[in-house]
C-alpha cells in the first residue's frame, strides 16, 4: 500500500516549524526519522494532510556536554547517539541500549526525539528517558517550557507535548562516583521490540552499600514503568546482600497495567520482567564495582 496525498514542509528553524504547526492544527504531524510514522502511513494506519519534516533543523542537531549532563538534539540519529564519546561519558545507559534500537537500518535514520516522542512503550529510549531522570526542551509558538521525562509520558503512544508544540532537545544528567549501567531485554529476534525489558544504573558508595539506583522498565505497561518503590527498598543496603532476584521480584510487584498480546500472557511478561531486571541488576553491579576498582 501507499500512504494517503499529504503535503510536505520543510522548515529551516524551530520558529517556523511550530507556527506550521500551530496554522495547520489536528491535519499536521511531525515527521522526523520516520522509522514508525512512515510505516504507518504506508499501511494506512494513519493519515494527515501535512508533513513537517524538522530534521534539517540546525537547532535540532548536535550532541553537547552540559552542566556535568549531555544534551542530544532531538534529530539526533540512533547511530550517532550510540557512538557519541559524550553521551557514553556522560549517559552511558543509552549507549548501551542503542544497539538494541531495531536494525542498522533503522538506527542510521531514527532519531532520538523521534523515539522518544513516539512515547512507544516498547521502545529503549523512552526507559531511558525515564530511568535516568531526563528534561525534555519543548518549543510552542508562545515559548519554550522543560519536562520532566515523568511529566513527559502521559499513556500509550501519548505525551504531555500540546498539539503545536515539538521537541527540541533532550537532557540527561551524569552519574558520578562508583556508577554501572545494563541493559537486558527479551524479544523473538534481534531487533523485534522486546516481550520485556530492564534498563538498570546503580551507584555504590565506598562501603558497598546502594547510594542510589534507577530501573527502566519496557514494554510492560501502557508507558515505560520506573518501579521507583522497588528502587527505594534497595537503597542503603549492602549490595553484597541484596539477591538479585529480590530485585527482580520488587520491581514487578508494583505494576497494574501490564497486558496481554500475541506474545503471551500478562503472567509471562511479568516473569520475564523479572528475570530482565535481576540479569541487568547483576551486570551494572558487576560494572560499579569494577569501576570501584578501576
Amino acid at each position: 500500500m501507499k500512504p494517503a496525498a499529504f503535503d510536505y514542509h520543510a522548515p529551516g528553524t524551530v520558529e517556523e516549524a511550530v507556527a506550521l504547526l500551530a496554522e495547520l492544527g489536528d491535519d499536521a504531524k511531525v515527521l522526523a526519522g520516520g522509522q514508525s510514522l512512515i510505516p504507518m502511513l504506508a499501511l494506512r494506519l494513519t493519515a494527515f494532510d501535512h508533513l513537517v519534516d524538522v530534521c534539517r533543523i540546525p537547532e535540532l542537531q548536535g550532541v553537547q556536554q552540559r552542566d556535568g549532563g549531555v544534551r542530544i538534539g532531538a534529530a539526533v540519529r540512533h547511530a550517532q547517539v550510540g557512538t557519541s564519546p559524550e553521551v557514553a561519558a556522560a549517559a552511558p545507559l543509552l549507549t548501551l541500549a542503542t544497539p538494541l534500537v531495531g536494525h542498522f537500518q533503522i538506527r542510521n535514520r531514527g532519531t532520538l526525539g523521534g523515539a522518544i516522542a513516539h512515547a512507544d512503550p516498547a521502545a529503549e529510549y523512552p526507559a531511558a528517558a525515564l530511568a535516568l531522570d531526563a528534561t525534555m526542551d519543548i518549543a510552542s509558538p508562545t515559548g519554550r517550557r522543560t519536562l520532566t521525562a515523568q511529566e513527559f509520558f502521559t499513556d500509550l503512544w501519548t505525551t504531555a507535548m500540546e498539539p503545536d508544540e515539538m521537541l527540541v532537545g533532550v537532557t540527561f544528567p551524569a552519574w558520578g562516583g562508583r556508577s554501572g549501567f545494563a541493559v537486558e531485554e527479551f524479544a523473538r529476534r534481534h531487533g523485534d521490540y522486546a516481550i520485556a525489558g530492564a534498563e538498570v544504573a546503580v551507584e555504590l558508595d565506598e562501603t558497598d552499600r546502594v547510594r542510589r539506583c534507577a530501573i527502566g522498565l519496557v514494554a510492560l505497561g501502557p508507558t515505560p514503568e520506573r518501579p521507583r518503590e522497588a528502587e527505594a527498598e534497595l537503597v542503603g543496603r549492602p549490595v553484597s546482600e541484596i539477591d538479585p532476584a529480590e530485585v527482580g521480584r520488587l520491581a514487578m510487584a508494583g505494576l497494574t497495567a501490564v497486558t496481554s498480546d500475541g506474545n503471551g500472557s500478562a503472567d509471562y511478561r511479568r516473569r520475564v520482567g523479572a528475570a530482565m531486571v535481576a540479569r541487568a541488576w547483576t551486570r551494572a553491579v558487576a560494572d560499579a564495582s569494577t569501576e570501584g576498582a578501576a
